[in-house]
Order: structure tokens, then C-alpha cells, then sequence
């Protein structure tokens, strides 16, 4: 991803205080099955509108309730959640699907619509603080909740921090949002990225509730996931600008009186993306490096370390009781995604995400930002021809890949193919008398289960697997709701004509159409799917945002027993009003029950 080069001192003077307003709602409506049979999901909270909007660039009117102009809802992602007996600590990001695209995509020309606006540098916040990216003009500050399972009752722990200390108040407001939370000893820890190459972490009694402090970590530029393991806790990070240099594994070695002591304990090529424990070690997924890195990939390029790929760690039980420091430069890499892709650029735009241990395998699957894999390719082989872009635009398109395996690290090691493509399109700068050609390479793969996506070509995010009751949850993203939209643009951003920006919102739909004339139409919304068993295949739980198709992700899922608790992502802040016929935007946490699937 494209670095922020803005100083974490300048950010910090930048940042405005921004008032909070109505916090949620707390709706008890069952929501697939009439009469809200016991098993039917269940909305337990849901964002509430927080600004008051009148028009890109004009000043934002006091409220909610809003005299003047509309409602709007920044808070979009319930991103990083946890749970502690019973109780839930979770935090939010705000309008992340404009932060991702500014910063990825490059999209950074203001965009309104009748679902979401993204002001970048004609916001009010920006043009406050001039020493902002534009890429940041949506930046909002996150905030933090718990959840009492047994009472249902929801407390919002913003005030907590924001009262605590003006160093406190500093680093949630330069917080880019709750992105990972984790729990041992008491103490939850809840962080995410910091505006400069940082992040911030707060932490909680998980008794009482109380807020325990707050530290910001500078070696370190993104956090994703935390995992317990045989009595320790443990987090994947990145370092450098959001992640984007390599990576770390962290053993917390904090407690209640200190909260914010680590080691490190893996040294990667790569920012972990998420984690699990299966057949007594850690395994780690990864995310790219940066795009200057990415841009220099070519077919005859060496494959780099970085690439995202699958490691693992040393076994837990040998030597100290779980990993220390000594264990940092023995995890190996049992899997990359060179494994599955054969075209050498779209391969280092990949991304892997959710992974599980279950019947006796590791689960994993692919990450793929909605159009990154076209605009890099389209910036290391420049077309020199509108037919050349749409090539490159519909060569490129990946849905998600979900992989299993077992025997990691011996010769007894097999990784299969659930969902994927026996073939993919790969391009060769040389071919065709060195104009360059796309053709259709097999990757010797043949999946077990089903295509790619799950048949869905707009399935772009693993986001996150989880067991409960039995069976292993996948829930995805799913970026149809926002290709028209963000197709036009990403076009207008790379000077590409309005008609490039069709092509580029409806490239997955033709290439998977192309390999399969029976691709349904889109449905809206994320999909939640479960592996009733290990020799049985996926199920679709909901491909329509589990009951609100404006969710086009599940970003979380927490278990306790065979009950999931899902957190949604649902980036649509113009749509707040209860009247109208369409639902509403802004995060969700549902309840499912897992045996009931």
C-alpha cells in the first residue's frame, strides 16, 4: 500500500476533536427467520448516526438530530473484537472503505453518492490541517465497547480514554482504527494503526471493566490479530508504514500492573496478517509489502520473501514453555501464493487473510483488494491501446482461493484446493514480438469443492474463519455494492475513460462468466459459508450481509461454544434513514448460533 510520509509530530497537531453524539442502537429484531426462532442471527448493536452532513467540502451542521443537511454514520467497521468469559470488548474504524482507497487505489478525487460520500482533502478536517494526507480527509476517531453477554448491555468505553490524560485523548484521536483486540491475564488490549508509522494499543480490566492505560508502540505500523496459545497471547504486526516493510510475531508478557510489555518472537519478510494455533505450533498469514516493491515485479523477478504466504513457528512445547526471542529466526514459510497464481504481478498484489485448525487441517484463503491487482499491473505494463486495458482490467480480476493442508514441514506435507481456478490468466511482456499477450496458463490445481469465491466472483476477502458448534465458519467480503461506483473512480484516477470505468466495476462478473456461463447475477452483501465437516463441502449461511445486504463483509467472528458473534463492515454513511426501504449503514454485531447452521 502506498506509505504515509506525513511525521507522526505533524499528524498529531493536525488532529481535531470531533464530537461523538449518539453512540447505537440496540435492536432485539431477529433477522432470517420469522418469529426469530432461538439460532435465527440477531442484530445486539448496530452504529448510529454521529455527523451531520451538507454537502462535500461545506461545514458540518451541529447534531444528530440534524436541522440542517442529513444524517451521516462514520463508524463503518466493527474491526477488532475479543472476548473475556462473558463479556466482549470490540472497537470500531470510520469510513475505512475511503482511507483503503485513497491509500491504495490512489482514488483520492471526492465521490458522493446516494450510500456513502468520501470527502478526502475537501473535508472539514482536512482543510483544517493542511498537514494531513488527503487520503485522511475521512478520518474519524475510532471507539471502544464492551458487551455483557449475560445482561445484554452495551457500554461504550470511549469516554474512558478520551478523559483519562491529554496523552490518552492524543493517541485514540490518532488512532486509525480498533483493528485488533485480544485478551489473557485480566487485560484486553485493544489497537490498530496510528496515523504516522505507529501503533497505539489501549488496554482494560476484563473484570471490572476499568481502563488500565494506553501506549504507543513506534517500531511497529499496523496490528491485525491476536491469538492465545497454550497459555500465552500472541500478535501479528508490521512494520513501517501501514505494515508495509515486514513483520513480527509479539508474546505478551504484560500483566494488569503493566499491560504493554512484549517480546518479539518471529521475525518475517512480511506483516502477519492473521494467526492460529494447530498441531502445537502458530501459524502466521501474510501481507505484501509496500507498492514501490510490488512495482518491481516482473516474470523473470526472483519471487521475495515478502510474498504473502503461510509460516510457521517452532513447536510450542519444545525448549521454554511457548516462544521466546530465540525462537524469532526459526518459523519457516511452508506456502506461498506462487503456488496457485502463475502471472508474477497479479501474484504480489495478493493478500492472505482468515485461517483455522479444523478435522485435522490448516484452512486458509486469499485477500484481494478490489482493483489493486489491475492498477499495478497497468503501471508496470502500461497498455498502449484502450483494448490493452481492458485486457489487463478483466486478466486481472481474483476471487478468493480457500486452501487446507497438513504434514507442514515434512516430506509428508500436502496442501489442497478447495475453492479456486484450474487456469488463470497470466501475462508475458515478451510474447507476441515483445508486445506482450495474456493467455490462460494452468496452475496444475484442481479444486476439491468449487470455484473460486465459492462461486461468487465478487468474493474478494478471507476475512475470517472460525469453529463453532462443530463446523468451520468462512465469512468473506464481498465488493459487488461498491464495483459501479469505485469502478469510475479508480478509472477517472488513472485518466482511464468513463467506459474503462464500466469495465472495471464489471471485470469479475466477465471473467468468471467467461470460465463458467452460468455465474449467477450478484447478491449484496458479505457471505458467511461453514464446513459442515472436513470431507464435506461449504454451506451458504448468508450471501446477503447475514440480513442487511449494505454489510458487504463479516470483518469478525468471536465464539463461545457453539454461538458465533459476528462483526460486520458496512461503509454505506449516507444511508441513516429508518424510513426509506433500504437498511442502514454503519457496524453490526450479531449473534448466531453455530449448531443451528
Amino acid at each position: 500500500m502506498i506509505p504515509l510520509r506525513t511525521s507522526v509530530r505533524r499528524l498529531v497537531a493536525a488532529v481535531v476533536v470531533l464530537g461523538l453524539g449518539p453512540a447505537l442502537v440496540t435492536p432485539s429484531a431477529a433477522l432470517a427467520a420469522p418469529g426469530g426462532e432461538p439460532g435465527a442471527p440477531t442484530v445486539l448493536a448496530k452504529a448510529a448516526p454521529d455527523e451531520c452532513f451538507a454537502g462535500i467540502g461545506q461545514p458540518y451542521p451541529a447534531g444528530p438530530p440534524c436541522a440542517t443537511g442529513q444524517s451521516k454514520v462514520n463508524q463503518a467497521y466493527l474491526w477488532g473484537m475479543t472476548r473475556a468469559g462473558k463479556t466482549l470488548f470490540f472497537g470500531t474504524g470510520a469510513n475505512v472503505n475511503c482511507l483503503t482507497s485513497g491509500r491504495t487505489l490512489r482514488n483520492t478525487t471526492p465521490a458522493i453518492n446516494a450510500d456513502w460520500v468520501c470527502e478526502y482533502g475537501e473535508s472539514q478536517i482536512a482543510k483544517r490541517n493542511p498537514q494531513l494526507p488527503v487520503t485522511l480527509g475521512d478520518h474519524r476517531m475510532p471507539r471502544l465497547y464492551s458487551y455483557d453477554l449475560r445482561a445484554n448491555r452495551i457500554t461504550e468505553k470511549t469516554d474512558l480514554v478520551r478523559n483519562a490524560s491529554p496523552d490518552d485523548l492524543t493517541r485514540l484521536q490518532t488512532t486509525v482504527g480498533i483493528r485488533a483486540a485480544g485478551n489473557h491475564g485480566g487485560v484486553a488490549l485493544l489497537g490498530g494503526p496510528a496515523l504516522g508509522e505507529s501503533i497505539n494499543l489501549f488496554a482494560f480490566d476484563t473484570t471490572t471493566g476499568a481502563y488500565l492505560g494506553s501506549r504507543n508502540f513506534p517500531a511497529y505500523g499496523n496490528i491485525r490479530h491476536f491469538v492465545v496459545a497454550q497459555g500465552a497471547l500472541y500478535a501479528g504486526v508490521g512494520v513501517g508504514a501501514n505494515g508495509g516493510n515486514r513483520g513480527h510475531v509479539l508474546r505478551w508478557t504484560g500483566s494488569k500492573a503493566d499491560p504493554f510489555s512484549f517480546v518479539e518472537v518471529a521475525d518475517l519478510p512480511a506483516q502477519a496478517a492473521d494467526l492460529t494455533v494447530h498441531e502445537g505450533r502458530i501459524f502466521v498469514t501474510t501481507w505484501p509489502g509496500g507498492t514501490e516493491e510490488l512495482a518491481a515485479a516482473t516474470p523473470s523477478t526472483p519471487v521475495p520473501a515478502s510474498i504473502a504466504s503461510v509460516w510457521m513457528s517452532p513447536k510450542l512445547a519444545a525448549g521454554a514453555p511457548g516462544l521466546t526471542p530465540d525462537d524469532a529466526g526459526a518459523w519457516q514459510q511452508v506456502w506461498n501464493v506462487t503456488s496457485y497464481e502463475p502471472d508474477a504481478v497479479v501474484a504480489r498484489s495478493y493478500g492472505l487473510g482468515g485461517l483455522a485448525s479444523y478435522g485435522g487441517y490448516l484452512y486458509w484463503g486469499s485477500m484481494h483488494v478490489p482493483l489493486k491487482a489491475s492498477t499495478l499491473h497497468l503501471s508496470v505494463y502500461p497498455p498502449v491501446d484502450e483494448a490493452g486495458i481492458r485486457a489487463t482490467i478483466q486478466n486481472t480480476q481474483r476471487a478468493i482461493s480457500i486452501h487446507r493442508g497438513k504434514g507442514f514441514g515434512s516430506r509428508h506435507q500436502r496442501v489442497e484446493l478447495l475453492y479456486g481456478a484450474t487456469e488463470l490468466p497470466a501475462y508475458d511482456p515478451a510474447a507476441n514480438g515483445g508486445a506482450g499477450a495474456w493467455s490462460v496458463v494452468p496452475n496444475g490445481l484442481t479444486p476439491k469443492y468449487g470455484p473460486a469465491g465459492f462461486g461468487n466472483p465478487y468474493n474478494n476477502y478471507t476475512w475470517k474463519m472460525a469453529v463453532a458448534g462443530g463446523k468451520l465458519f468462512v465469512g468473506t467480503m464481498d465488493w459487488s455494492y461498491l464495483a459501479k461506483e469505485l469502478g469510475q473512480a479508480t478509472a477517472e484516477e488513472l485518466e482511464l475513460s468513463p467506459a474503462m470505468g464500466d469495465v472495471l466495476a464489471a471485470a469479475p462478473a466477465v471473467t468468471a462468466a467467461r470460465a463458467n456461463p452460468e455465474v449467477p447475477p450478484a447478491v449484496y452483501g458479505g457471505d458467511l459459508y461453514a464446513f459442515p465437516g472436513p470431507t464435506k463441502p461449504a454451506k451458504t449461511i448468508s450471501d446477503a450481509g447475514v440480513g442487511n445486504h449494505l454489510n458487504y463483509g463479516v470483518r469478525n467472528m468471536v465464539v463461545d461454544g457453539a454461538t458465533l458473534y459476528l462483526g460486520m463492515a458496512n461503509p454505506m454513511n449516507l444511508r441513516t434513514d429508518p424510513t426509506d426501504d433500504v437498511p442502514e449503514g454503519g457496524w453490526e454485531l450479531i449473534r448466531l448460533s453455530g449448531d443451528r447452521c
